[in-house]
């Protein structure tokens, strides 16, 4: 029986400022800027299971972006944390950015970064519109 090994390719990471909508695959080195807590929607029918979300402005040097942090990220994505996200997606919200990671990425605490978070570069401030492109 024969053995296979598989290579790990190195990550390549992007800046903020790289992100465009509908992508994924990303892996980046972020500062938590703040971390707000959604509240759970009340439904008529009595308290249910929601998940727990956080709306997180996270961000380098070259932009912020909204990171959209659900149950157990919530406890990770702290203010003023660094992090590193690996095989984040661009999830699009009312035609804007927002980042998220699901169960195929992983958010990881690391040490302190020295770069100040760019809040004048906000990509989820973009409005984007969906274009159809007919066939040729």
């Amino acid at each position: 029986m024969a053995t296979t090994t598989i290579t790990k390719r190195k990550p390549v990471f992007v800046k903020v400022d790289q992100l465009k909508p509908g992508t994924k695959g990303h892996t980046l080195i972020v500062k938590v800027v703040v971390s707000n807590p959604v509240k759970p929607a009340i439904h008529k029918n009595g308290p249910t299971r929601s998940p727990r979300i956080a709306e997180c402005l996270i961000g380098d040097d070259t932009g912020c972006i909204l990171f959209t942090a659900r149950n157990d990220q919530v406890d990770i994505m702290k203010t003023g944390a660094t992090i590193i996200l690996r095989n984040a997606k661009i999830d699009m919200f009312k035609d804007t950015m927002r980042m998220a990671v699901d169960k195929w990425g992983l958010i990881e605490v690391t040490n302190p970064v020295s770069f100040e978070v760019n809040q004048d570069n906000n990509l989820s401030l973009v409005e984007y519109e969906l274009v159809i492109v007919p066939d040729q």
